[in-house]
Formats: C-alpha cells, structure tokens, sequence
C-alpha cells in the first residue's frame, strides 16, 4: 500500500550561539520558526532544504544534516518535515514575504513567541536521543509523540 505524501523541509541554521529564526507571517503557523518549505517534484531533499534557505534568508548553505522528521496523517495524505542543521554558510541576509529573518541567541528561543508546537520541534533539533515528532489522532484528538 502507498500514501499520498506531502514533503517538506526546516533548517537550523547555526553560527556559534546563535540560530538564524524566521518570524513567519502566514496566519495558519505563525511565529518563531526556522526556515525552510516544500520539496518540488523530482528535487532531492538536500537541494530542497538549500533552495529553501537561501530563498527566505539570502543564505546559501552547504553541508545540511539530516536530524529528525515531523510527520503527520491527516484528510487522506502524510505530511513529512525533514529537519536539517547547518552551520555552514554564505551570503548576504535579508527577510522574504515568509517573514522577518534575524539571529537569535539558542538559549532565548523559548522567552521568544514562538510558532504553534516549535518548542517541542526544537527539542528534535538538539537532543541527541529523539529523531521524531510524530502527531496522531486518538479518540478524535491529536496525540503528540516524541520518539
């Protein structure tokens, strides 16, 4: 059996300390974010994550590492988030219609305002024994997983 399968991608771009955050404009996720968007039909997930960056933040970066995923199933279709980190870069930053982009100490992101559920989705970032954030519906609510 297939599913119908929705990709994207999220990067955490590192520079010391210092993460590079997105605050995202979109009314169905807003907040603090890290960027990223969707994988094109027949882009591989590297050059995806890359072409992502570098269109919301001028950021162009190399050497992306696969950390953890986000999945969900949900109105017939699984939506998959893969979650890079990198710290490796060039060019000039500025902001897209994604929203603002600056750098943001690590340890202040949980005083900031940040997007529905990023606190739990920074935790695959950064600890070493989870890989996934996997949500699932139970009695008609959604479970939240971290594996």
């Amino acid at each position: 059996m297939s599913e119908n399968v929705t990709l994207t991608n999220m990067c955490m771009v590192c520079d010391g300390d210092k993460v590079l955050v997105q605050d995202r404009l979109d009314p169905a996720w807003p907040g603090i974010t890290f960027p990223g968007g969707h994988v094109e039909e027949g882009e591989s997930f590297t050059d995806a994550v890359i072409r992502e960056v570098w269109e919301e933040t001028g950021l162009t970066i190399t050497s992306p590492r696969l950390v953890g995923i986000k999945d969900w199933f949900s109105a017939g279709k699984r939506y998959v988030v893969l979650f890079y980190r990198a710290d490796r870069f060039s060019g000039v930053l500025h902001s897209s219609e994604e929203g603002e982009v600056r750098w943001e100490a690590l340890a202040d992101l949980p005083k900031l305002p940040l997007a529905p559920d990023m606190g739990d989705m920074l935790r695959v970032f950064l600890e070493e024994d989870l890989s996934e954030f996997y949500y699932r519906i139970q009695d008609g609510n959604w479970i939240q997983e971290l594996k």
